[in-house]
């Protein structure tokens, strides 16, 4: 079986991670940054030495991105991000192949211990098994 596991993050946290604290995302240190991307590396060789490893990104700040809605007169809206109403959006990915739900939250379990800053604020590390066609559902 194949499942999505997201890890999610808002503006705030990709500033803060570039030296900038907020009210709600304490700056990280270059340190702290470096003890993020080598645990998270560490994963990565873990899924991928286990065949588990499909697919794995991080993805650009909130700011860099783009909302396209359909509007009442049937044109595209585009809207730069990020979006004020929403708070949390998804920072990262894994597409990972395992034999059970049990085995992908051990993986998740994993994720969520990532090392970061005191007084960062804590975001789940959300599975989403991936359907294979449409008898799926």
């Amino acid at each position: 079986m194949k499942y999505l596991v997201m890890v999610q993050g808002t503006q705030a946290d990709y500033e803060a991670m570039r030296g900038k604290a907020s009210a709600n995302s304490p700056a990280w240190s270059d340190e702290e940054l470096q003890a993020m991307f080598a645990y998270m590396g560490a994963i990565n060789n873990d899924l991928a030495e286990t065949g588990e490893l499909v697919d794995g990104q991080g993805l650009a700040e909130p700011a860099q991105t783009r909302h396209v809605t359909v509007g009442d007169d049937g044109k595209a809206v585009i809207t730069d991000g990020p979006y004020g109403e929403t708070k949390e959006l998804l920072a990262g990915y894994w597409v990972l192949e395992c034999k059970s739900l049990e085995r992908v939250t051990e993986i998740a379990d994993r994720v969520a211990r990532c090392p970061q800053p005191a007084g960062a604020p804590d975001y789940p590390v959300v599975i989403r098994p991936i359907m294979d066609g449409s008898g799926d559902i």
